[in-house]
């Protein structure tokens, strides 16, 4: 059977995140979401998404295919229920559409579809707020898909831990004098990646393949460190996309990075308005500040963004793609895509100069900048261009 992931009406919600990437390549949890369907399933997939991004992500169509909402999370009996799906029918949740079966014209029509309802919930992301706050949750799913029946490599004796039978290490994982809490939730330590000295770290919360944790470190509850990232200070339910940086001590907290961010040297974010007041977030779609109907709420930052030394970010702060951020001062709480500036105004971070760092940066991992990213980052540039200031 041949499996496609579709990005579904929830594509907008995710910007900026969804700028450079489909709907599937969201991580949270452990994996993402396309790493986790293609576990299940056992299967490799391809996506439906916006046509700038099919030349990285095409979409391979075969007789029979499935075609599965991307925001949805997978379980056992969901799977189970898509693969027990006939042509002519359509698994629906609360009105909206998760999973059919089609032939080889995938254009069809699924209001004249049987719909079949969803036996159990499944945990959905509809806002870009919804990839922290519930991360516990599917840190929990993927830390049971990850684990079941295997064993984890043997914790130091050096190693402070609570509930270690909650807590995995994968091969080639270093833990040095820390100390792991799995009392609230479970410890994934991934492939390779290290925890340094002094390191306090309260589960749920992952940390994936070749990524560290600095010294003296305070990690709370669900939170997941990405792939190929260094992380320091103090950070609370927030998840790091992958290849990223925060390095250093500051705080992040209910916030998203996606991939290629630095965060510089004592910078913080709010998370908490002084009035205790629910926090709105700038709505690509509305291009306007709509309520999150949450009271913790702090960073979203799309891939390729960055700030300088001791930058200050109000509650609910959305920095789009590539953008950077400098400067005394709180800088605005939406920053479009490739700003250049701060809280006395920004300029257009151009192409040339961006791409440029960009490329250096991801040399650093020994990862190309290859012409379909720049061909990605080159669109988003042009279609993000009526909220940049000139």
């Amino acid at each position: 059977m041949n499996y496609i992931l579709f990005d579904g009406n929830t594509r907008n919600s995710l910007l900026p995140f969804t700028y450079t990437r489909p709907v599937a390549d969201i991580r949270i949890g452990i994996l993402t979401i396309r790493e986790k369907w293609e576990r299940y399933l056992n299967s490799t997939t391809t996506t439906i998404t916006e046509d700038y991004l099919s030349e990285k992500w095409p979409m391979v169509e075969m007789e029979e295919n499935v075609l599965i909402n991307a925001s949805v999370c997978p379980h056992e009996s969901l799977v189970e229920q898509i693969q027990t799906l006939d042509f002519n029918q359509v698994l629906v949740f609360e009105e909206e559409y998760i999973a059919f079966k089609a032939e080889e014209d995938i254009e069809v029509n699924l209001e004249d579809f049987e719909q079949i309802e969803l036996k159990e919930a499944p945990l959905k992301i509809n806002h870009t707020w919804d990839i922290f706050s519930k991360n516990h949750e599917a840190i929990q799913q993927d830390f049971e898909l990850l684990t079941k029946d295997r064993t984890s490599q043997p914790i130091p004796d050096f190693v402070h831990c609570v509930h270690k039978e909650n807590i995995f290490v994968e091969e080639g994982a270093k833990i040095n004098f820390c100390t792991l809490n799995a009392s609230e939730g479970p410890i994934y330590i991934g492939k390779d990646a290290e925890v340094m000295e002094m390191a306090a770290i309260r589960g749920p919360f992952a940390l994936c393949e070749s990524s560290s944790i600095k010294m003296g470190a305070k990690i709370y509850t669900g939170t997941t460190i990405g792939p190929h990232s260094k992380v320091g200070g103090e950070v609370n339910n927030s998840v790091i996309f992958g290849y990223s940086n925060k390095g250093h001590d500051g705080f992040l907290g209910n916030s998203v990075l996606g991939e290629w961010c630095n965060i510089g040297a004592d910078s913080n974010n709010s998370n908490l308005k002084n009035n205790y007041a629910e926090v709105r977030l700038w709505d690509y779609q509305t291009e306007r500040f709509a309520p999150t109907g949450l009271q913790f709420c702090g960073l979203m930052m799309g891939d390729h963004s960055k700030c300088g030394i001791n930058t200050m970010f109000n509650t609910g702060t959305v920095v789009g793609v590539s953008a950077n951020i400098f400067g005394a001062g709180f800088p605005r709480n939406f920053i479009p895509s490739f700003s250049w500036g701060g809280s006395s105004g920004t300029t257009t971070y151009q192409t040339r100069k961006a791409f440029e760092v960009a490329e250096k940066v991801m040399q650093r991992r020994k990862v190309d900048f290859t012409e379909e990213e720049k061909a990605i980052l080159e669109h988003v540039f042009e279609i993000t261009d009526k909220y940049r200031r000139t």
